[in-house]
């Protein structure tokens, strides 16, 4: 799958890079560290950069216009270059997430409509390179 360099403007990238955003509670963390609140949605700390962003922020957070704007404007152009994949029961998807954005849609007209045997089941791991192994991919 080819990759594709996001061309917002620099104002757009700085206001990103602002440690302004929030998004959801964590509870029950075990070894991962402190939670990390504010954050910025692009951060350059990781080499070509981090990218931590859901949509949903944008109605769950406090921002400021020009934040929210900023938001906005990252979203329309992540919608813009998706690729989508149906699946079947039984099937899975691995991704590395700093590697790939990743999104899902939503189910009908909310999961409580879903029967229980039908609903998706999502699972999270975080793995980790020994130090000094080099990079996980």
């Amino acid at each position: 799958m080819p990759t594709r360099r996001w061309r917002g403007c620099r104002r757009t990238a700085a206001l990103l890079a602002e440690s302004a955003y929030h998004y959801g509670t964590f509870f029950d963390l075990f070894g991962v560290g402190e939670e990390y609140k504010p954050f910025p949605i692009l951060d350059g700390s990781d080499p070509g950069g981090f990218v931590r962003f859901t949509a949903k922020m944008l109605k769950r957070s406090e921002l400021g216009e020009a934040h929210a704007d900023a938001a906005r404007e990252l979203a329309e152009e992540l919608v813009r270059g998706q690729v989508s994949f149906m699946f079947q029961p039984g099937d899975y998807l691995i991704v590395n997430q700093r590697r790939f954005l990743h999104g899902r849609e939503a189910l009908h007209s909310g999961p409580e409509t879903v029967p229980v045997a039908d609903r998706r089941l999502l699972l999270q791991l975080f793995l980790r390179a020994r130090a000094g192994a080099g990079s996980a991919v």
